[in-house]
C-alpha cells in the first residue's frame, strides 16, 4: 500500500526536522519542506491516473476542453495554495499563511469566472 510509504517518509521528515530542530533551526523548516516535496513527488502517479479518468470523461461527454482545463488549474492553485500555507504556519508565519490563504481564493474565485458565466449561459438556455 503506497500509504504506508507515504506516511513513513513522514514520520522520518518528522523525526529528522525534531532532530535538525535542536541543532540547527534555521535549516529544519527545509527539512520539512524537503520530506514534503518527496511525499509529492510519491503520488504524481496517482495523479496522472486521475487526470486520464479526466481526459477520458471529457471526450466521452464531449464537454468543453477549456472548462476541463481551467477546472484542473483551479484545483492546483488550491493544493499550492494550502501546501504554501502550511509552510509558513509551520515556520511560524500564521500571519503570512493567512494572507497565503486570502490570495489563493480571491485567485480561485477569479478563475472560476468563466464556469460560472458558461451555468448561467446554460441555465438561461434552458428557461423559455
Amino acid at each position: 500500500m503506497e500509504i504506508i510509504k507515504i506516511a513513513g517518509v513522514a514520520l522520518i521528515t518528522c523525526i529528522a526536522t525534531m532532530l535538525v530542530k535542536q541543532i540547527k533551526p534555521e535549516i529544519s523548516i527545509f527539512v520539512s519542506i524537503c520530506g514534503g516535496i518527496v511525499i509529492l513527488f510519491m503520488c504524481v502517479n496517482f495523479l496522472t491516473e486521475i487526470l486520464g479518468v479526466f481526459n477520458f470523461v471529457v471526450e466521452k461527454t464531449g464537454l468543453n476542453t477549456k472548462l476541463f482545463n481551467l477546472i484542473i488549474k483551479i484545483i492546483g492553485v488550491g493544493y499550492i495554495t494550502e501546501f504554501s500555507a502550511n509552510i509558513c504556519n509551520d515556520s511560524g508565519q500564521s500571519s503570512l499563511s493567512d494572507k497565503i490563504l486570502l490570495a489563493g481564493k480571491i485567485i480561485i474565485f477569479s478563475m472560476s469566472i468563466p464556469i460560472i458565466k458558461t451555468i448561467i449561459e446554460i441555465i438561461a438556455g434552458l428557461l423559455p
